[in-house]
């Protein structure tokens, strides 16, 4: 049995829980899905035969989805070996294949460490960074939504104080998710930020999203501004922040990549929050991003409502990707 049987199998199961997930999943990728599934069936169609002109084609389609051109090369090697080490001749047998080698990239022998880092004594301090428009902000407030729903006692913090508007919706998102928000108008982001970690110290909070500032254009003073954050966080808790998680828009496709490279030069990136991804029929940027880049997925925005935020699983998202095939 390969391993996309047994994704069937497992999400086939009665548990209503990870139901809702696997169609959270499944209605998300289904703008990927359809093209992508869709050509490579064609591409079946056309070449019943395994040829070096369907490996081309294949290569035309993986790039499109915007798995990296990178990652499609040495993917498409690895197809080449399987193919000529188990005498593979017909197309159609490459399909179980295919998908196997897919969760193989994303996996790569690591261990996956999908899972936010919480803390077993104190509050756990999360810093979001990323670029303006890729909905850092709304990130923070359906993760606030839902931690507190697991029971968890959650401050928001407004280390944004550069651009317009971001202070509002952070505090409006405090309203919906009943969380404490501090901020303060036109100061310091790193004095909001201290007044925050320091009342959630002292209170007893469990989990600190802090929000700043989407610049990329002066990386000298974006680093300056992170380390100044780090070590005013650093002083009042040791070793946070626990999280650093990078907002990227899935819809700016190869862009996105080329911020996480950027970002992960200014400071210590720990995961990345994919949003929009259900707005993108190119879902293969969560190889993309984990192949060209090293950093994990954490969590996958798949639509607008609060409960769309999945933490992230490789298996779901092979299998929401592929399960027409």
């Amino acid at each position: 049995m390969g391993l996309f049987d047994k994704f069937k199998k497992i999400f086939s199961s009665n548990n209503k829980e990870e139901q809702k997930e696997i169609e959270v999943y499944d209605k998300g990728l289904e703008k990927t899905r359809k093209e992508f599934v869709n050509k490579i069936s064609l591409l079946n169609s056309k070449y019943k035969k395994v040829s070096p002109e369907y490996f081309e084609e294949l290569e035309e389609i993986l790039i499109m989805a915007d798995i990296g051109v990178n990652t499609v090369m040495s993917f498409v090697d690895r197809l080449k070996k399987r193919v000529k080490h188990e005498n593979i001749e017909n197309s159609e047998d490459l399909r179980e294949i295919i998908v196997d080698e897919m969760f193989i990239i994303y996996v790569n022998n690591s261990i996956m460490v999908n899972k936010i880092n919480f803390q077993s004594e104190g509050p756990t301090v999360i810093l979001f960074v990323g670029v303006n428009g890729v909905g850092k902000t709304t990130t923070i407030g359906k993760i606030a939504d839902k931690l507190t729903n697991e029971g968890k006692k959650v401050l928001l913090v407004a280390g944004d104080t550069f651009r317009a508007g971001a202070v509002e919706q952070i505090i409006e998102w405090g309203n919906r998710t009943n969380c404490p928000v501090i901020y303060k108008e036109d100061a310091d982001p790193s004095s909001v930020i201290f007044d925050g970690v320091s009342k959630a110290y002292n209170e007893n909070y469990d989990v600190v999203l802090i929000d700043t500032a989407g610049r990329l254009q002066n990386k000298d003073n974006l680093m300056k501004e992170l380390e100044k954050m780090n070590k005013v966080i650093g002083k009042i808790i040791p070793n946070a922040p626990h999280e650093t998680l990078l907002v990227i828009d899935a819809t700016t496709g190869q862009n996105g990549i080329s911020q996480a490279k950027e970002f992960k030069k200014i400071t210590d990136i720990t995961g990345i929050v994919l949003t929009k991804l259900d707005g993108t029929a190119k879902g293969g940027i969560v190889l993309a991003i984990k192949e060209e880049v090293g950093i994990p997925v954490k969590y996958v925005g798949m639509g607008e409502g609060a409960k769309d935020l999945q933490t992230f699983d490789i298996e779901k998202y092979i299998y929401g990707l592929f399960k027409d095939m």
